[in-house]
């Protein structure tokens, strides 16, 4: 018994640090896809304007250029969205029918966020845009406050993504 707790008393000072580094939050990854029945160069000309974001995704009532030059690497915008929050986002790269942004701060529970949206051909002609985004939840708290943990994060990143696309099929297969 005294050996059991001598060689505990000598772990667990050893085994704090790893428990904690466990316990901070870990990358996310949400991936969402939609055929579209058009071809990709329609479908791209309907999401490229980075600025553009609001006339197919329903929840960003508005989107201004704030820094930079629109759909040019390092251009700076910020949604807001209908219920009036807002969403401060950079543009990586844009090149190809994909570009790749950021969030720099605003109202989703994440952090550490990339994302990435492109346009691929389809079956019969038509597209598949894809949509990906890696993050992590807001808090990195080891207990994350209720709304600021990772399946908050994931529900409501995989929630943004499904929006946008399912209404961007609707908006350009109705054209």
């Amino acid at each position: 018994m005294k050996q059991l707790l001598a060689a505990l008393l000598l772990v667990v000072p050893l085994a704090a640090p790893v428990i904690a580094e466990a316990a901070k939050p870990g990358k996310l990854h949400v991936s969402e896809s939609v055929a579209i029945d058009a071809k990709p160069e329609v479908v791209w000309d309907k999401i490229k304007d980075f600025n553009g974001l609001g006339t197919w995704h329903p929840a960003v009532a508005k989107s201004e250029i704030v820094s930079g030059t629109n759909s040019k690497k390092g251009a700076v915008r910020v949604l807001t969205l209908q219920d009036g929050g807002t969403i401060k986002e950079e543009l990586l790269s844009h090149r190809g029918k994909s570009f790749k942004y950021k969030i720099l701060e605003g109202v989703l529970p994440v952090s550490d966020y990339t994302s990435s949206v492109k346009v691929k051909p389809g079956k019969n002609g038509g597209s598949m845009v894809e949509w990906h985004g890696d993050f992590k939840r807001k808090s990195s708290d080891a207990n994350p406050p209720a709304g600021q943990d990772d399946a908050t994060a994931t529900k409501t990143m995989t929630t943004v993504y499904r929006a946008g696309l399912d209404n961007l099929k609707k908006v350009v297969e109705s054209k």
